[in-house]
């Protein structure tokens, strides 16, 4: 049964742990998830949605604590996406239900060194991305006809990535880089472009990349189960120059 609205807490449970394959490169843990009676409460987000006017909207979130939302514990366990080059925290709708009605959500990313946020889109907001520690190289892609758009982001650069567009970002250096990522929707949402791809049918692949597929010397599912888990380790000249082994198990 869902937690009641204005109910009292649930009681803790103990949080999963991440298996993470190999030797995450990134000096900085992922952050343990806690529990929250107001995070992922179905009845409260539906209560919030459903509010009349903003006064009531506040009324169900009464306490400061409501408020305020902690990249360091967030409070569960699916807004930490952990891959071999770090990991990032997003807080949406579902994750900070006070978000509800404002119409913005954010993510933070701690990437490692030469760590790579592959490839994805957001479908339902653009992005704006900022770098609050070290530095990391961006590429997007718009839609057919538009130009690759690659930029060096230092500190407290930043870049915009517009709805929809393809677009990576990974740590140019050998210390640890953390960005800031803001969107004008609750719910961005996100797809990882290379493993969404993979997930087609073989027929559909072979379709796309030549009846007698073969990548590297290895069938579709070989290839599949080579495609790293996001943040994956990268670029590899990047890799090179701190001394990092080249590895890409999935997680």
């Amino acid at each position: 049964m869902a937690d009641a609205v204005m109910g009292a807490p649930a009681s803790k449970p103990t949080p999963a742990t991440t298996t993470i394959v190999g030797q995450n490169s990134t000096s900085i843990p992922p952050p343990v998830a806690i529990s929250s009676d107001r995070s992922g409460n179905q009845d409260l987000i539906n209560a919030l949605t459903q509010a009349a006017t903003v006064v009531d909207r506040i009324a169900l979130l009464p306490n400061p604590s409501d408020h305020l939302y902690d990249f360091n514990q967030p409070p569960r366990e699916d807004a930490v996406t952990t891959g071999l080059g770090g990991h990032t925290v997003k807080a949406d709708r579902k994750d900070f239900p006070a978000l509800i009605g404002n119409g913005v959500s954010m993510t933070v990313g701690f990437i490692g060194p030469c760590g790579f946020n592959t490839p994805h889109t957001h479908p339902r907001s653009a992005e704006i991305n900022i770098v609050v520690e070290g530095s990391l190289g961006t590429e997007y892609v718009l839609e057919n006809g538009t130009p690759l758009i690659r930029n060096i982001l230092n500190k407290y650069q930043m870049t915009v990535f517009p709805q929809g567009a393809i677009h990576t970002e990974w740590n140019t250096g050998c210390e640890d880089a953390v960005f800031v990522a803001g969107f004008a929707s609750e719910d961005p949402g996100v797809q990882q472009s290379a493993q969404r791809v993979f997930d087609l049918d073989d027929d559909v692949l072979q379709a796309m990349f030549g009846s007698d597929l073969t990548i590297d010397g290895r069938n579709i599912d070989e290839f599949r189960n080579l495609i790293p888990a996001n943040v994956a380790l990268g670029v590899e000249s990047c890799l090179a120059k701190c001394g990092i082994p080249k590895a890409y198990p999935r997680v």
